[in-house]
């Protein structure tokens, strides 16, 4: 059950009219990739969006919602973990953990069985509390 339900809508309400930012001339070679790359072009017109019907560019304004930004698609606070200390000062509540991807299988357990014992939501947690794989 997700929490900040009203925070979430309003971040896929915003993204919603947020155009699909496509690289330059991406649609007309084959060799080029969608994914964003800005246009520098001294005569590039999207860039000075000189046509209608040219893609958006990335600017400021395309930004999530300030009180949205940094959360997980549950609602919850997304934070990195790489020991037992790193639960400090994290409130159940609100935080989910994400443990990082380095720590081994011996600490990952420790992690794991003291972030359920603090009842946290742990996004991917790969052991079980009682120490068999998952």
């Amino acid at each position: 059950m997700p929490i900040n339900k009203e925070i979430l809508q309003k971040r896929s309400t915003v993204k919603k009219n947020k155009p699909d930012f496509v690289r330059p001339e991406s649609w007309r070679y084959v060799r080029l990739q969608t994914n964003w790359r800005k246009p520098k072009g001294v005569d590039n017109h999207q860039r000075k969006q000189k046509s209608r019907g040219r893609p958006g560019i990335v600017k400021v304004g395309y930004g999530s919602p300030k009180v949205a930004r940094h959360l997980h698609p549950s609602g919850y606070t997304d934070n990195l973990v790489h020991n037992v200390a790193g639960l400090e000062g994290l409130d159940p509540k609100k935080d989910g953990i994400r443990i990082g991807h380095s720590v081994g299988k011996r600490k990952r357990r420790e992690i794991v069985a003291r972030a359920v014992a603090s009842k946290f939501k742990i996004f991917n947690a790969r052991v079980k509390a009682d120490g068999n794989e998952s």
